[in-house]
């Protein structure tokens, strides 16, 4: 019994998170810190590498420009925490140096390992937080301005930000707002190989969603806001950039 128990906590957890990007005005403590930063280390993790570094943003000039190169979203520099996750393949190349070994730089694939070790710790982090009471929000726009994103955080050539997470205790008035429904089970679910999806399946897998606007009406506004965006093409640009320093 309690182990259904405990199993239901984490089922219903996972159920009930929900991105919040607005909070209360009160800091997170050192413990509860701690805490969400030790489930992240207990995420899975290729051949036990931990190919990821976490930059912990305190200073609020870093969070407030953060907040700026991410589309301008205010609500970044107000959160008590603010954690960036990055595919690192820099530490383990200064590992191999000092054995002595003559390493090749880091591949595309290389980083792209990185990037899934770096967003499974990000999802243990915000798994974590939401059971101590801490909503949070991913901010996919850390992709974004690779320049300027360099200079802010100092970063080495073989090291990209996956992604940042910003971290608070949600207002009453979030902890209330419904979570969005996520797309059925059978269109997301394929077995054994890949099933093309026909116009009829996209329309039932956002049939949740488009209400009364319509499907295409409500898929033309989503196109528009989203993949064909000013921030998408710059987000592509920018991702370039950062690939441009890992090999084929």
């Amino acid at each position: 019994m309690a182990e259904t128990n405990r199993a239901r906590v984490v089922l219903d957890g996972l159920a009930s998170r929900k991105s919040v990007r607005v909070f209360e005005d009160k800091d997170i403590d050192e413990e509860t810190r701690a805490e969400i930063l030790e489930a992240a280390f207990q995420a899975p993790t290729a051949g036990n590498q931990q190919l990821y570094s976490i930059i912990d943003v305190r200073a609020q000039a870093v969070k407030e420009r953060l907040a700026e190169l991410c589309d301008h979203q205010g609500f970044i520099a107000k959160a008590p925490m603010v954690l960036v996750f990055l595919a690192d393949c820099e530490k383990w190349r200064v590992a191999y140096a000092e054995a002595g070994i003559e390493s090749r730089p880091a591949g595309k694939g290389d980083v792209l390992l990185a990037f899934a070790d770096a967003a499974i710790a990000a999802q243990n982090a915000v798994t974590a937080a939401w059971a101590l009471g801490v909503g949070s929000c991913y901010i996919g726009d850390v992709l974004e301005r690779h320049e300027a994103m360099v200079e802010l955080l100092k970063l080495p050539r073989q090291a990209m930000p996956a992604v940042m997470v910003v971290f608070g205790y949600p207002t009453e008035r979030q902890r209330r707002r419904p979570k969005p429904l996520r797309m059925p089970a059978e269109q997301v679910v394929m077995r054994d190989s890949y099933r093309a999806l026909t116009g009829e399946d996209a329309r039932a897998m956002l049939a949740s969603r488009v209400g009364e606007r319509g499907f295409d009406e409500w898929v033309r506004a989503f196109h528009a806001r989203k993949y064909a965006s000013d921030f998408a093409a710059e987000m592509n640009r920018s991702v370039a950039a950062y690939l441009e320093n890992f090999h084929e």
